[in-house]
């Protein structure tokens, strides 16, 4: 016995030696043989039914594993139980199964059951063949056992293994068929549950899924499939068959049963649902056609859509009957309103649609562009008729989709044109105007000033843009009719809504607000001038009520209704014109100078907005398109923005102001009898008035129309960096015109004051009387001046106004100095000059520009170095810096006091005080 040691303990299953230490707080995995658990489970996802007892066998742990949860989740889910048709099926099949079990205890001797680990698969006799299938694998198979020992015990759990087994034991026996032919089979089936279409395609539905690669009940499931596939579209004839004849008798139920019972057979895998795709087909709609899309067009070749409508009104009708019983006949999920929807709106308005457009192309692309997006709005009647045909079961946007699918072929031919029709469209319009600029000038009506007659600029600017913002309330006709002139409100402006457009285009045009002492004020009738080029009678802006706004239209009504009263189109009862003789003395008094005011036009302006904001209407419409198309659309409402602007400011502002500042230039103050005014200068002014009511229009139109489009605050937005550099364009136009402008204003001011200064104006004779008045060139310098700086009040920001006046100032100093060194001055002739400096300073001072006012006031002191008759005195005003503020220097008074009449007498005394030098004591001449 010594010679026998003791056995020590085995390790069954030991670690690799390769395996890392297990870091602290983590899970060590947990091993099955070599292999880790989770690759167990990985493999039973897809191991067969039949082989779970031979793996099951194999170990305790790996019995274990094969009544993982995780397995069963998977498998039970597959059967898609969530549907309560297909538990129904299971609950009927058990309830056959018992009263068959109760038949088979009665017959049958007693039996004991074995209970072991593998027991609760035992519930149907399973052959000889099949011993190492899922269930009877291990029992005895002829013994019996009966649903009924494990059925109670598994519907009292909820796990998913317990359900699964439930499931199997039940549907296994119905495999047993799957090798006959499809007759037999579905007479086989329907034997095993109730007479009934549904629960017998509910059976079929549910045993289809059951022999399912990811279950894989039975080793010949591949087989039983498609056998089980075959007798399903048998089953599926005879349910399309039992369908057309309940449609014919109109038994409505019985088509429900049919619809519900053949959707839960078919097995997605084809486009479509045969029995939706044949119901489908057989409405009239795609075969009774008596409409006529030419019918659209009139006689002179333009649109006239009451043809569309009708037709409308046909498919609409359609739409609404076989679509209502679509959804009372056919499952929700089915979605057959979407697809009869779809099959009408391709078939039978899409082909309506193409013929249409294909004949506008044929007219014109102005027709083509009308004709799209009208046939959209026409088209897009089908969405709210598709969404109350299908009630709750039809979401909008699957309705919208029906629509956008149908009319997207057209869009990129449409997107392109648009932006190639629009581009000709503003660049006639420009030019449109340049050609007729002589026949305007010739006009002397038209050529009168406008803002400069009205003594508050900013008021008529705020009624333009009143009216112009009441213009851009007015709607846009998409869809035109022939039923009512569209123009008719407009001329007659016998509605609110007509007459409050009437006035506010009147308001726009130049002509009512200007012209002779301003008497077209209350002028009803729209101007001429209104009118399309080339278009005698169309209005610019169309006025028609659309369809769809109808309820808008009330609101539109009182709003025009308030806006009636709160836009005052006259001018203010005390805005007396601003002395219109003389802005016509100035216009006249050019002989070879062309009229600048004719240059820019609201009228232009106005015409580009209303041909961009034609176009960005009719894109609105396509606002909504998803995906690229709906990218397109607004990549193309920017465009269209972004096109307006550079024909507005690259077409019309810029060269217009281009054009006046090369004429201001080129203006000689000499050549002209006109003194207080310059009149290149007062018509610029005027047309800084239109470029900034220009500027305000654009950013009324912007925020009105285009903001709802994109992100203002989005700096590198290409509207709104579009925008910006329009601005800065229209910025540096009107500064490089006024400081065109200040040169030749200051010229003016430099000719006045040399024309009426006489000779000795500062050096008048020694018995002659003293007037310590301003000289004449001195008031006819400031009256010029505040005329000019008046008319600049109203014209452009405070900004630019103060370094207008700070301009002026400096260049009047500048002017003021170099006359003042022309000049000999004598003591009397001193005051005079002083007199003058004080009239001048008193000027700027009402300019209220502080730097200048205090270098005026330098300049003022200045005077006085004219009227001090010791030497020495002048000496040592001339040698105070501080007296002047540093702006003068002694060397520049030094120069000034050479001007004084007895500056020969006074040198040697000046020269000596100042430097204490004397040049012929001190100075030796080699």
């Amino acid at each position: 016995m010594d010679k026998f040691k003791t056995l020590e303990p085995l390790k069954l299953y030991s670690t690799p030696a390769s395996a890392s230490p297990i870091r602290k707080g983590t899970v060590a995995p947990q091993f099955v043989g070599k292999l880790p658990s989770d690759l167990h489970l990985l493999i039973l996802s897809y191991l067969p039914v039949p082989d779970f007892p031979a793996y099951a066998c194999c170990s305790h742990a790996t019995a274990a594993l094969a009544e993982s949860e995780r397995i069963w989740e998977t498998r039970w889910k597959s059967l898609k139980m969530d549907n309560k048709r297909l538990v129904s099926v299971l609950d009927d099949l058990e309830e056959h199964l018992r009263g068959r079990a109760a038949e088979s205890r009665a017959a049958a001797p007693p039996t004991i059951t074995v209970d072991d680990e593998f027991g609760d698969f035992a519930s149907v006799d399973v052959p000889p063949d099949e011993m190492g299938d899922f269930v009877g694998a291990f029992q005895n198979p002829t013994t019996p056992v009966t649903a009924s020992l494990w059925t109670n015990n598994l519907k009292s759990t909820s796990t998913f293994r317990a359900q699964y087994i439930r499931a199997h034991n039940l549907l296994k026996p119905l495999t047993k068929t799957l090798s006959s032919t499809p007759h037999i089979i579905l007479n086989d089936l329907a034997a095993a549950v109730t007479r009934s279409l549904r629960l017998e395609a509910s059976t079929l539905r549910l045993l289809f899924l059951f022999l399912s690669q990811t279950i894989q009940p039975v080793r010949k499931w591949r087989e039983y499939k498609a056998a089980l596939r075959s007798a399903m579209d048998r089953f599926d004839a005879n349910l399309l068959a039992a369908f057309d004849n309940a449609d014919g008798k109109g038994d409505e139920d019985s088509m429900r049963e049919a619809a519900e019972s053949s959707w839960l057979v078919w097995d997605g895998a084809s486009s479509d649902w045969e029995m939706g795709k044949v119901w489908a087909e057989k409405r009239g709609i795609f075969y009774d056609q008596p409409w006529d899309p030419l019918a659209n067009f009139t006689k002179d070749r333009h649109l006239a859509f009451d043809a569309m409508d009708d037709f409308m009104s046909i498919v609409l009708k359609a739409i609404s009957e076989h679509g209502s019983r679509a959804v009372r006949v056919f499952p929700a999920e089915a979605g057959v309103l979407i697809s009869f929807s779809e099959r009408v709106a391709s078939d039978v308005v899409g082909e309506y649609i193409s013929a249409v457009l294909t004949r506008a192309r044929e007219i014109s692309v102005d027709v083509f562009l009308k004709a799209t997006a009208a046939s959209f709005r026409e088209a897009w009647k089908m969405v709210d008729t598709i969404i109350t045909a299908g009630r709750e079961s039809t979401f909008r946007t699957q309705a919208e989709d029906v629509v956008f699918r149908m009319f997207e072929p057209n869009m990129d031919e449409y997107l392109d044109e648009e932006i190639e029709a629009i581009k000709p469209a503003f660049e006639v319009i420009c030019k449109g105007w340049d050609r007729q600029a002589s026949e305007r000038h010739n006009n002397s009506s038209d050529a009168s000033a406008r803002f400069l007659t009205s003594n508050n600029p900013s008021q008529v600017k705020r009624n333009v843009l009143a009216s112009f913002t009441n213009v851009l309330l007015l709607p846009v006709t998409i869809v035109p009719r022939t039923v009512g002139a569209v123009g008719g409100a407009l001329v007659s402006g016998g509605t609110a809504v007509g007459g409050a457009a009437a006035q506010g285009i009147a308001m726009l045009n130049p002509q009512r607000w200007g012209g002779a002492g301003g008497s077209g004020w209350g002028t009803p009738n729209v101007p001429e001038g209104y009118r399309k080029h080339g278009e005698g009678d169309e209005m610019m802006f169309e006025i028609g009520t659309d369809e769809d706004d109808e309820e808008e239209e009330k609101d539109k009504n009182e709003l025009w209704n308030e806006k009636e009263d709160q836009v005052d189109l006259a001018p203010p009862p005390s805005a007396v014109p601003l002395s219109a003789g003389t802005l016509h003395t100035a216009s006249t008094s050019l002989d070879q100078m062309d009229q600048m005011d004719t240059l820019l036009s609201l009228d232009v302006a106005l015409e580009l907005v209303h041909t961009s904001r034609e176009s960005l209407k009719r894109l609105e419409i396509f606002a909504a398109y998803p995906e690229r198309i709906g990218d397109r659309v607004r990549d193309t409402i920017e465009e269209v923005f972004i096109l307006m602007l550079q024909a507005l400011g690259d077409g019309h502002v810029k060269p217009g102001f281009s054009s006046a500042t090369a004429r201001m230039t080129s203006y000689k103050p000499a050549e002209h009898e006109e003194t207080t005014n310059v009149a290149p200068l007062l018509q610029f002014f005027e047309l800084v008035h239109i470029g900034d009511t220009i500027q305000s229009m654009v950013q009324v139109y912007f925020d009105k129309e285009m903001a709802p489009h994109i992100d203002k605050t989005d700096f590198l937005n290409s509207v709104v960096r579009e925008k910006k550099r329009f601005e800065n364009s229209l910025d540096d136009s009107v500064a490089g015109g006024l400081n065109a402008g200040t040169e030749v204003l200051m010229n003016q001011v430099e000719h006045i004051i040399l024309r009426f200064t006489a000779p000795r104006e500062y050096y008048p004779p020694e018995n002659a009387a003293l007037d310590l008045k301003p000289t004449k060139g001195c008031i006819e310098a400031i009256k010029c001046l505040e005329m000019h700086c008046k008319l600049m009040k109203g014209s452009t920001s405070k900004e630019v106004l103060e370094v207008f006046h700070q301009e002026v100032g400096i260049r009047l100093i500048a002017i003021l100095q170099k006359h003042i060194k022309r000049q000999i001055i004598s003591l009397s002739g001193g005051f005079q000059v002083i007199a003058d400096l004080n009239a001048y300073h008193t000027f700027i001072t009402s300019l209220k520009v502080p730097s200048i006012t205090a270098d005026f006031a330098h300049l003022k002191m200045l005077g006085h170095v004219y009227v001090v008759e010791d030497a020495k005195d002048l000496a040592q005003i001339v040698r105070d810096v501080t007296r002047y503020g540093g702006a003068y220097r002694p060397e520049d008074i030094y120069e000034f006091i050479q001007r004084r009449s007895d500056w020969k007498k006074i040198e040697k005394t000046v020269d000596k005080t100042m430097y204490n030098l004397s040049f012929k004591e001190d100075c030796i001449i080699c």
